[in-house]
């Protein structure tokens, strides 16, 4: 059953009645820019073709919301979010934290949160790099606003589902996930500078698709590598500050610069800020490559990505450098890495559009006879952002 089907069909077993609303807000896979947007770097994201879908009603007194992809269910109100305890008292589970923390951002920015009951779904694989944590962030916030009656910008909305997450639920992400959640458009990809927040959209060229490919292998990072990562980036910036004065971020120093004072830092601090410095300068060439059409080149890119992810920055698994090394093989295949944060989940492929068929039955067949797991393989679209369904 398809998502937005189980969620207003489990909606009515519930609650009795249908639902009064459906919001949905898209998954996200990342072509370029990985671990730079919480060092004010840039990042090329799309909105996908999956996503995650909520029917909902509005209530009186407390939030009852059903995860049914899971058979779980939590009720909380803005009188118990604050302390992330349900209406009986219990600690909420770590799933409902999401919408949770939504509520308690949109509070704290001084908006409605009214009750709703509520019940989600998603095609959007927990923990596979594809921003499900996101989805569920923005496809309640644009529930909420509904019920609420106010209006704010899609990025506005994506830094509330941001604050959720890093002061909420306590994963110090960037704002790409959220955003790319919250601002998708349709056959486009997204170019994001993440400290102006300013962006722009670039046309994936026509004869290609974006293939994902899930390892299965799942990460959770909640478990403090991610939040492991940020430090050392901030370790850098401080270190390296002290030689190039008014630096904020990994983002105001050069390549020339890094390779002239990396020697002052620690061993590891090095190896992880040098993926950002050197990442940030693979995106910014992104685009004239991509509008001149040459994706040989950006395909590199990713290829450079993936190599830099996985013997700098130390977030790649052995299944995902097997997917990508496979992938990077087959005809048709401009470019290949890992998406999301590692550890797990999926990687992205820039395919040619008349081998994709041939390529993911390939890439599945090697993968399982490498590793015996069976992976699945999605053909992507860029997709629209978080909205109501009509």
């Amino acid at each position: 059953m398809h998502p937005q089907e189980l969620a207003v069909h489990t909606f009515q077993q519930k609650f009795g009645s249908p639902p009064a609303f459906v919001a949905r807000a898209p998954g996200r896979v990342n072509l370029l820019g990985e671990h730079v947007d919480y060092n004010d770097g840039f990042v090329l994201p799309a909105a996908i073709d999956r996503a995650t879908y909520l029917a909902f009603s509005p209530t009186n007194g407390h939030s009852t919301i059903h995860a049914a992809d899971f058979g779980e269910q939590a009720a909380f109100s803005d009188s118990t979010v604050a302390s992330k305890n349900q209406q009986d008292g219990s600690s909420l589970p770590e799933w409902a934290r999401y919408p949770a923390g939504v509520m308690w951002a949109l509070l704290q920015a001084g908006l409605d949160a009214p009750a709703l009951n509520g019940v989600f779904s998603s095609d959007v694989p927990r923990g596979s790099g594809l921003s499900s944590s996101a989805s569920v962030e923005m496809v309640f916030g644009v529930a909420w606003q509904k019920l609420g009656g106010w209006n704010i910008s899609p990025m506005r909305l994506a830094q509330l589902g941001q604050q959720a997450e890093n002061k909420y639920v306590g994963v110090n992400c960037g704002i790409m996930d959220q955003f790319a959640s919250a601002c998708g458009q349709p056959g486009r990809l997204l170019y994001l500078d993440c400290r102006t927040l300013d962006w722009q959209t670039v046309p994936l060229p026509v004869d290609v698709s974006i293939v994902v490919a899930d390892t299965t292998i799942r990460r959770k990072l909640t478990s403090g590598e991610y939040n492991k990562r940020r430090d050392a980036c901030e370790t850098a910036v401080r270190l390296l500050g002290e030689h190039l004065p008014g630096i904020r971020a990994l983002r105001d120093v050069s390549l020339l610069d890094f390779d002239r004072l990396c020697n002052i830092l620690p061993d590891e601090v090095e190896k992880r800020a040098r993926h950002v410095v050197t990442e940030i300068e693979r995106s910014r060439y992104a685009i004239p490559l991509l509008e001149s059409g040459d994706l040989a080149r950006f395909g590199h890119l990713m290829n450079e990505c993936h190599a830099s992810l996985r013997d700098l920055y130390g977030v790649s698994c052995p299944e995902l450098d097997i997917m990508v090394s496979l992938a990077q093989l087959l005809p048709g295949c401009y470019g290949a890495r890992l998406t999301g944060a590692g550890f797990g989940g999926c990687t992205v492929n820039l395919v040619q559009n008349d081998q994709t068929t041939a390529f993911a039955l390939s890439l599945a067949k090697g993968y399982t006879a490498r590793t015996g797991l069976q992976p699945e393989i999605y053909i992507c679209r860029a997709s629209a952002g978080a909205s109501l369904v009509e």
